[in-house]
């Protein structure tokens, strides 16, 4: 009785900063599935308050990682904007070969670096898949501020990875988060590719 008890307290957060946390979290993948520029703030605030959440689960690269990602939000909002062809609205692309490669080197130099580092100088519980879920979503964020299509299939990856170290470590109602998180980033994908479509059904001059 008392380890259920114990079980439904974890389910229900560890605290109100994780439910917000949650809800503006949930609330900006939804929005940049809509294409929404609105997903860049809502994403600062979510992050701010996930440095405090992954700080005290012992999860320091994912709290580092929300550090950065309020600086790529930034980024972002912006690339967004002003990032198209003179200046204007950027549009969805397909990620060129280069920024894949660039993209999996990070990942397996961060994911083994940080991750050594973690194990033999931190208390971290689950090191190395810390340091690869904290990379792989880096890399997902890069492809997104750049409007690249596949940037929804690496955070589907990821987000497959999240789901049982955030249960895990009891963090239920955002480990719940990340089960939504995966349908929303393949809702993202269906989305972005249907508007990569419509651009290039645009692009296409029309015959004489």
């Amino acid at each position: 009785m008392e380890e259920l008890l114990s079980f439904w307290t974890a389910a229900a957060g560890n605290g109100p900063l994780e439910w917000v946390a949650v809800l503006t979290g949930f609330a900006c993948v939804w929005l940049a599935a809509r294409e929404s520029l609105w997903n860049f703030p809502v994403a600062i605030v979510s992050c701010a308050l996930y440095v405090v959440v992954y700080s005290g689960a012992t999860l320091y690269s994912d709290a580092f990682l929300q550090v950065l990602f309020i600086g790529l939000a930034g980024l972002g909002w912006y690339q967004w904007l002003y990032g198209g062809r003179n200046r204007s609205e950027l549009p969805v692309t397909r990620t060129p070969r280069r920024e894949w490669a660039g993209c999996a080197a990070f990942v397996a130099a961060y994911t083994l670096g940080v991750g050594y580092y973690l194990q033999h100088h931190t208390d971290a519980t689950l090191p190395h898949w810390d340091a690869f879920t904290t990379a792989g979503s880096l890399a997902g964020q890069f492809l997104l501020i750049r409007k690249r299509l596949e940037n929804w299939l690496v955070w589907i990856v990821v987000d497959i990875i999240y789901v049982p170290i955030l249960w895990y470590k009891q963090l239920y109602p955002t480990s719940a988060l990340y089960v939504l998180y995966l349908g929303l980033a393949v809702y993202g994908y269906v989305e972005w590719r249907r508007a990569l479509r419509q651009h290039a059904t645009r692009s296409v001059p029309l015959s004489a």
